[in-house]
């Protein structure tokens, strides 16, 4: 019987340790899947939340030199509160305008014809600018903005059409894409979008 113990034991050695194989490898398989779904299902949350709370766009043209080159790409945030100098990002004709607001609805806004710009007859600090213009404009000035609407400017206002061209005009809520809060490309100009 003693040699009948020592046959059988090597055999059971290689059963256990090939079931031990098949565990390890289902283990494995299942801890794969897993991750893999996790993954699936946080790259689907990052995306929702990337189109419907924070678009990420890319600037084209150069109404904005100064504060966003052509080329930047940046984050912005759904937004229906906004005031004078934010920067945002509206739906106009198939495109994405990127402008300054300038105005909010029920306010004046007026410009002299060097560039300088006044809202509800108060001079606009606007250290953004680095040369004043004014533009394209064929609307009556002082103009003031309907209800529910912006009036918005670029920063380069030599070339930029804006809402100072009836064009444009002023934006509505249903336009608005969002407030362009943070530059992420280049990297060396990466931060806050002022």
């Amino acid at each position: 019987m003693k040699k009948r113990r020592q046959l059988e034991l090597p055999e059971t050695k290689a059963i256990q340790s090939a079931y031990q194989e098949v565990l390890y490898r289902n283990r494995f398989l299942e801890s794969v899947k897993s991750t893999f779904f996790m993954l699936l299902v946080v790259a689907a949350i990052a995306v929702l939340v990337a189109v419907l709370f924070l678009p990420i766009l890319k600037i084209y043209g150069d109404s904005m030199d100064g504060t966003l080159d052509n080329g930047d790409i940046v984050v912005s945030v759904k937004s229906s509160h906004f005031k004078t100098g934010d920067v945002l990002a509206f739906y106009y004709n198939n495109n994405v305008l990127v402008k300054r607001v300038i105005a909010t609805s029920g306010q004046w806004v007026d410009m002299d014809e060097e560039g300088n710009v006044y809202v509800d007859n108060q001079y606009v600090e606007e250290p953004y600018i680095a040369k004043k213009a004014y533009g394209e404009t064929d609307i009556t000035l002082p103009y003031q903005v309907p209800d529910d609407r912006l009036f918005v400017m670029g920063d380069n206002r030599q070339i930029s059409i804006d809402s100072r061209n009836s064009a444009v005009g002023t934006v509505s809520q249903e336009q608005i894409v969002g407030k362009l809060v943070f530059r992420v490309w280049p990297l060396s100009d990466i931060g806050f979008v002022k």
